[in-house]
């Protein structure tokens, strides 16, 4: 029996995956939110630059979300090898790392209005 496309068997499937999900640990399911950034290149020279480490942070947040966007879009296209909980972890990593970067900029911006706003 099919359900607006999708199958009873699949329906199932889902359901199974689903419990298992529910079944593992949490701290697995969240692990490797946000990993540190490598600090290869600040090593060497000793000091940190801002901009290089603002940079890579933006690039990992895109590269989450790119991540996510293609685990849902094979899901959706059916493959079989893309689990739905695979791809509702990897949409709450791209949302949390997201909110975070948004948390960031705000504070960024507060700070920055704080600064003009000092006398001189």
């Amino acid at each position: 029996m099919s359900i607006g496309g999708i199958d009873s068997g699949r329906i199932e499937s889902m359901l199974a995956q689903m419990r298992a999900a529910a079944q593992r640990p949490q701290t697995e399911a969240l692990g490797g939110v946000l990993s540190p950034i490598s600090a290869d290149k600040t090593q060497n020279t000793g000091k940190i630059d801002f901009a290089e480490a603002l940079k890579a942070s933006l690039d990992q947040v895109n590269q989450t979300q790119q991540n996510a966007a293609k685990l849902s879009r094979n899901f959706a296209l059916g493959d079989d090898s893309v689990s739905l909980s695979d791809v509702m972890i990897a949409g709450q990593k791209s949302s949390i790392a997201f909110q975070a970067t948004i948390q960031v900029r705000n504070k960024l911006v507060s700070a920055y209005q704080d600064i003009m706003n000092m006398p001189v």
